[in-house]
Parts: C-alpha cells; sequence; structure tokens
C-alpha cells in the first residue's frame, strides 16, 4: 500500500531531524470520521503514522484524537471554506492518553493548515505539552 511507502519515504526524510523527533513521546495519526473511514476503507495518515511508529520504535496513539463532525473533504472547499468547514471538528477523547505528553501529529496532505491547526488545538487543550506535527505531500 502507498502509505507504507510514503511513511519510509518521511522516515528517510526526516528521520534524522533531531529537533523534530526529539522527545516524541506519541504520534497521533489525524483521523477521518467514522463514515468517511468506512466509505474510504482506510485513513492515509493512520497508515504513515502506524509505519513511522514502527521505524522510530515511538508509540502509536490512534484512539485518543477522533473527528466528531462528519463534514465535507477539504479538498471540496475552497481557502477561506477549509477553516470553518474543521472548527470544532476534532477532539480528544482519551485525554490520559495525550496529557503531558510531546506529541507528533501525522497528516497526509498539507493545503492550508487548518485541519493541522484544529488538530493541534484539540490535542493541546488536551494536555498535550507539545504538538509537533508533519505532512508528507502538499496541494
Amino acid at each position: 500500500m502507498l502509505g507504507k511507502d510514503l511513511a519510509n519515504f518521511g522516515y528517510r526524510a526526516l528521520g534524522r531531524e533531531e529537533d523534530l523527533w526529539w522527545g516524541v513521546e506519541a504520534i497521533v495519526p489525524v483521523p477521518l470520521h467514522p463514515k468517511r473511514k468506512k466509505q474510504r476503507g482506510f485513513n492515509q495518515a493512520q497508515i504513515i503514522a502506524k509505519e513511522l511508529a514502527k521505524l522510530k520504535g515511538i508509540e502509536l496513539v490512534e484512539r485518543s484524537l477522533v473527528k466528531v463532525k462528519n463534514v465535507p473533504p477539504q479538498t471540496s472547499l475552497k481557502a477561506e471554506e477549509r477553516k470553518k468547514n474543521v472548527r470544532g471538528a476534532f477532539q480528544v477523547v482519551k485525554n490520559e492518553w495525550i496529557k503531558g505528553r510531546v506529541v507528533l501529529l501525522v497528516d497526509d496532505v498539507y493545503t492550508t493548515g487548518s485541519t493541522i491547526s484544529e488538530c493541534s488545538a484539540a490535542l493541546r487543550k488536551a494536555g498535550a505539552k507539545e504538538v509537533r506535527a508533519i505532512t508528507l505531500a502538499q496541494a
């Protein structure tokens, strides 16, 4: 699957970036809404995060950050609509997996930063000590 190839590419490109990885205690993928994941059959960010966690030996935390609003895909929206679209769409349901930890948030594509921003805000609200983020493509 392409997700593992992308994760390996990301690892080769960023694996030695000490400032990125230093102190990271958990890797968290950007989640899809359950209905969207069922339609698609997979979450590319989750596949990438899982492989990076394995390659770096860092805990993967998959079920703490959730998408609680089933909003239209960001790709269908103009830049100014994207921020409104994801506002309040993400929530942390298991704070104990996040609280006090340095978290690396993983998404597949970066366009405007709205998704990363909303997810980071939810993680910080849940008590994350620090949130760093990586994406493997830019639209």
